[in-house]
């Protein structure tokens, strides 16, 4: 039996849910249930009907089908697939820049640990990061983990946002000379990034956006070819929702080794003998999912 048919199969044995974000590999998005962005994702997790959730992503993304879902069995693949920029952010870092700036609220990118969406005011993802920014009632904003999209963010909106000096180590590598590379040998190309990219990089761009956004940008325009500038495993979905497009990485191509921990292997292993099963102790869990409604309500 093949890798597809015995997904399928273990699937039904085990009332088995599969959600994948865009930057898995192509086999494992092959075989998922649905595909998305953080902000689709989170919204998803609420609605499976399914026992068992398979959050094939990092671990904060299983976090949040855990911390919204916390009657359901949730698995991830692999328990060390981490992510970097989530690791620029403790709880303690942002109690203490609080105290400093008590009238600011504090905004947590998606992209942090359930123990630092429990002390922020709300959360928001790459897809509404701007609206939140302005929806939320304080004139100062910290805005954590990602520098880059503060800055991208903080330029629009009529608040100050006070930014966090992480990163997320994908992104911040295309810079514009990573563009341009292509570019030259496709001057008629489209620029679309992703908000994580440098200032240099999103200010020079044709369009930026969150990458379901990039997704439907893709599709819906009249454009022919396009840099796309966010992980490789994007491409996957774009070629799917736009066959007849031209699509081109920077150089070097964006890739997310710790998205890609997640293999046909270990999906099968995680499905077969249940490992690797994400638990969020209750108040965690309690504050954690305060702030996401905070972001739904917003």
């Amino acid at each position: 039996m093949g890798f597809r048919e015995e997904i399928e199969r273990l699937k039904k044995e085990k009332d088995a849910f599969i959600i994948a974000h865009y930057y898995q590999r192509e086999e494992i998005q092959e075989v998922a249930d649905f595909i998305g962005d953080s902000l689709e994702l989170s919204r998803r997790c609420k609605e499976i009907p399914n026992k068992i959730i398979v959050f094939c992503g990092v671990y904060f993304m299983a976090e949040i089908a855990k911390v919204l879902a916390p009657e359901k069995k949730v698995l991830i693949p692999y328990r060390n697939a981490g992510c970097i920029l989530a690791d620029m952010a403790t709880p303690d870092e942002v109690l203490e820049l609080k105290r400093k700036h008590p009238e600011a609220k504090v905004v947590a990118y998606v992209n942090t640990y359930a123990e630092v969406k429990a002390v922020s005011d709300v959360i928001c993802t790459s897809a509404n990061a701007g609206e939140v920014i302005e929806k939320v009632d304080a004139h100062e904003v910290i805005f954590l983990p990602d520098g880059n999209l503060a800055a991208y963010h903080g330029k629009r909106s009529g608040k100050r946002v006070i930014p966090w000096a992480g990163y997320c180590p994908v992104h911040n590598r295309i810079t514009w000379d990573t563009i341009e590379r292509v570019k030259k040998r496709h001057p008629d190309a489209l620029v679309i990034v992703h908000p994580e990219c440098p200032p240099e990089t999103t200010e020079r761009a044709d369009f930026v956006g969150s990458t379901s956004q990039l997704v439907r940008f893709v599709a819906e325009s009249s454009h022919g070819k396009f840099i796309v500038g966010t992980e490789k495993g994007t491409l996957y979905m774009m070629r799917k929702a736009a066959p007849d497009k031209t699509l081109l990485l920077p150089d070097p191509e964006p890739l997310c080794d710790q998205m890609k921990m997640i293999t046909p292997e270990r999906l099968l292993r995680c499905l077969k003998e249940e490992v690797y099963e994400v638990e969020v102790p209750e108040e965690v869990a309690e504050g954690a999912r305060r702030a996401i409604e905070a972001m739904f309500r917003l």
